[in-house]
């Protein structure tokens, strides 16, 4: 299979967890790598909220993905023996079906008509993916922050889907911040005139709400060590400033102002309601009568690397030992490795050296069939 943007069409209906179904939906997802004759070397990966199935570079598609350094040959993933794919959520809107969709019964996008979404309905769609490409079992399920709970779900949903598992940065459950951070991103949409109860356009397109909760968002994949460390408080130059007596002073605003700018267009404000809203829903506890624990223990799989950061206040350190500790009682052999990155949440997508020599040797443990070599 080429490396190149590939489209996969759902089944129709799809029933969705909490009721409703889509029509026609399809998922978009990437490759890199050969599958082998017994396709016993694929390895899945499961991304943030924001980014897309483009996690790597390859000969259709020759950008930079947002993994580069991670994926491909020779690299920590490596492309020369592993048979990758990366999926973008269902319910993005990097390709994959979404509240930005076009609803085949009307001719119009979704919007806040999309079915209510989860990442349970996430993984099903991955597993139908999977099944589709004849790929019986991974040798490895990575998942990232939102990915990685999408990942849990799916390990519950389908047992022994996979024989092994990294997870990065995530959560068996949502915890109250991370709950009332996401919140006030969703209130910041919703209360810009633009967002027009979902309905709006690129003339009207809800900017000043999306940059608000993206900077809420970026203010907390970082840590208040990086932040000092990196702005402390540093001016801007006065000629550079407005007349207006509010505008940006601080080096940290104008940085944040620049980083919100970036992301707003390139990402559907409803498609962000929703996924966001999956990632506050979802507990793991649910399948374990209450307990994290228990429904941790439900998972089967042989071998897992667990990898958090100290200094992540979104998905913290707590959480991550909670995910080994669980998957150990369920049986797995469990790596867990507390990295001291100043750098927060985001410290996945920039520290990957670290992550990388982590990764790296937790793959070259595994034969080609998935399970841990002696």
């Amino acid at each position: 299979m080429a490396d190149a943007r590939h489209y996969h069409r759902l089944p129709s209906p799809l029933r969705m967890k909490r009721g409703g179904e889509l029509l026609h939906a399809q998922l978009a997802y990437e490759t890199w790598g050969t599958l082998s004759p017994h396709a016993d070397n694929a390895v899945l990966i499961l991304p943030g909220l924001s980014p897309g199935a483009h996690a790597a570079s390859g000969p259709h598609d020759p950008s930079g993905g947002w993994w580069e350094a991670i994926i491909g040959p020779g690299k920590a993933i490596d492309t020369e023996r592993w048979f990758v794919l990366c999926v973008n959520s269902l319910g993005s809107c990097k390709g994959s079906t979404g509240p930005a969709s076009q609803d085949p019964a009307t001719g119009k996008p979704y919007g806040i008509e999309f079915p209510e979404l989860t990442l349970e309905d996430a993984a099903n769609a991955n597993q139908y993916l999977l099944d589709a490409l004849g790929i019986a079992r991974l040798a490895c399920l990575v998942g990232c922050s939102m990915g990685g709970m999408t990942a849990l779900a799916q390990m519950l949903l389908h047992p022994r889907c996979t024989r092994a598992h990294i997870s990065i940065s995530t959560a068996p459950q949502a915890q109250p911040f991370a709950i009332a951070i996401r919140s006030l991103q969703r209130e910041a949409i919703r209360l810009d005139p633009n967002w027009n109860n979902g309905s709006y356009d690129d003339a009207h397109y809800p900017e000043a709400g999306m940059r608000i909760a993206r900077k809420l968002g970026v203010i907390t994949y970082r840590s208040a060590l990086e932040w000092s460390g990196r702005f402390s408080r540093i001016r801007l130059d006065s000629d550079a400033r407005d007349e207006d007596p509010f505008a940006f002073e601080f080096a940290v605003e104008s940085y944040l102002e620049a980083h919100a700018r970036r992301f707003v267009r390139s990402y559907d404000p409803n498609s962000y309601l929703y996924l966001s809203r999956a990632s506050d829903w979802f507990d793991i506890a649910e399948y374990g009568g209450g307990s994290v624990a228990a429904g941790l223990k439900k998972i089967c799989i042989e071998h897992a690397l667990v990898i958090g950061v100290d200094t992540d206040i979104l998905f913290p350190i707590e959480q991550q030992k909670a995910i080994a500790d669980g998957l150990a009682e369920a049986g797995a052999q469990v790596d867990f490795v507390a990295l001291d990155s100043p750098q927060g949440h985001d410290a996945f997508l920039v520290d990957t050296d670290r992550f990388g020599a982590e990764m790296r040797r937790f793959l070259d443990t595994l034969d080609t069939t998935g399970s841990v070599g002696v």
